[in-house]
C-alpha cells in the first residue's frame, strides 16, 4: 500500500514540475495558449488511463489444469448423483444462471430447479456456492 501511494506521489510530483516547466516556457516563449492546453490536456489523459488501468486490473486467478483433472466415479456413485444433474453441477460451477442452463440442455427451467435441489440434498448443501465447494472436495469438479 504504501509503495503505491509512494509512486502515484512521485508521478504526480513529476507532473507539477513539467506543468511549471511548461508555464514557465509559455512566459518566456509567448506560445499559443492551445499548445499549452493541448499538451496539459494529453498529460492528464495519460495519467487517468494509466491510473484507470491500474485500479481496475484485475487479479490473475491462477488457473486450474482441467486436462489432468479425472472425475472420482467413487464419489459420483456414493452420492448418486445422475447423468443429467451432473450435467446441471458442471455447467452451475461454470457461473450460469437457470435460464442459462435450461437453454444449454433443451430442458424447462422448473427441470433446471428441480435438478439443482436434487443435487443440493444430495451434496448436502443449501445453497449454490456450498454445493460447488462439496463437489470440489468430493472431485467431482474441478
Amino acid at each position: 500500500m504504501r509503495r503505491t501511494i509512494v509512486l502515484y506521489g512521485i508521478a504526480l510530483a513529476g507532473l507539477i514540475f513539467f506543468l511549471k516547466v511548461l508555464e514557465y516556457r509559455y512566459f518566456i516563449r509567448e506560445l499559443s495558449l492551445e499548445v499549452y492546453l493541448a499538451i496539459i490536456a494529453i498529460c492528464f489523459t495519460a495519467l487517468g488511463a494509466w491510473v484507470g488501468l491500474r485500479l481496475t486490473a484485475r487479479k490473475r486467478i491462477a488457473s486450474v489444469d482441467t486436462r489432468d483433472f479425472e472425475v472420482s466415479i467413487d464419489s459420483l456413485n456414493k452420492t448418486g448423483i445422475s447423468k443429467r444433474e451432473f450435467e446441471v453441477l458442471n455447467l452451475i460451477s461454470q457461473g450460469n444462471s437457470n435460464q442459462e442452463i435450461a437453454d444449454k440442455l433443451f430442458v424447462s427451467v422448473n427441470t433446471v430447479k428441480t435438478h439443482t435441489a436434487n443435487l443440493y440434498t444430495k451434496l448436502d448443501a443449501k445453497r449454490r456456492t456450498q454445493a460447488i465447494q462439496r463437489a470440489k472436495t468430493l472431485r467431482l469438479i474441478p
